[in-house]
């Protein structure tokens, strides 16, 4: 198993059914840390690594903030319609840290776990565009590093990990339809107190599944 530690100045995760007020999850759903590591490694399928499980851990208790945006909606054309603009309260979240665990012994071919471990020891090995971001495409990392680099910002620290429960108390999806929301999935769990530097038990990590 393998943990990336990862900060992020300013995100947002919003929630699937948030409208007039753009509400964020408290930490990365799976299904975004999954794309957040694809990117990683330059890969763009994104059925490629379908079978992977992975745990987000929120190491830091990020600042919530709320700011009015533009926010656009296609109603009408052409696109750039004024009408197609309103302006939205989003939730932001300041100084996120977490940790985001990854297991590939499901996968049927070249696990993710093994592409992330060599494109964190060898970056020039990987062949990928534009900027890393965890959430929406302007909210960048400024630090991605194996866990155990830094073990001793970490040691002590005690987190909270999204992990799997039958009867949890939050849903968070690890497969989106960016299409329509017919074939998003979702996973049941809590949230979890949890060692930042221990990977938790590999059943207790939700599995990225395009099935229901």
């Amino acid at each position: 198993m393998l943990g990336v530690y990862v900060s992020v100045p300013v995100a947002c995760f919003r929630k699937g059914l948030a409208r007039e007020y753009l509400e964020t999850e408290p930490l990365p759903p799976p299904a975004t840390c999954y794309g957040f590591l694809l990117s990683l490694v330059g890969e763009t399928d994104r059925r490629r690594h379908l079978g992977v499980r992975i745990a987000p851990v929120l190491v830091n208790e990020p600042q919530t903030s709320v700011v009015l945006r533009t926010i656009w909606r296609v109603k009408k054309t052409p696109l750039g319609s004024a009408g197609n603009t309103r302006p939205d309260y989003q939730q932001l979240l300041t100084d996120l840290k977490l940790v985001i665990w990854l297991d590939s012994s499901e996968e049927a071919e070249t696990g993710l776990e093994a592409r992330v471990r060599r494109a964190l020891t060898d970056p020039s090995s990987v062949s990928r565009f534009g900027g890393l971001s965890l959430g929406e495409s302007t909210h960048l990392v400024d630090e991605v590093s194996p866990v155990e680099t830094v073990n001793a910002r970490l040691d002590g620290h005690s987190g909270r990990a999204f992990l799997l429960a039958n009867r949890g108390r939050l849903t968070l999806p690890v497969w989106v339809d960016h299409v329509g929301s017919t074939r998003t999935r979702y996973a049941t769990g809590d949230l979890v107190d949890w060692p930042a530097s221990q990977p938790p038990s590999v059943n207790s990590i939700p599995l990225i599944s395009a099935d229901s």
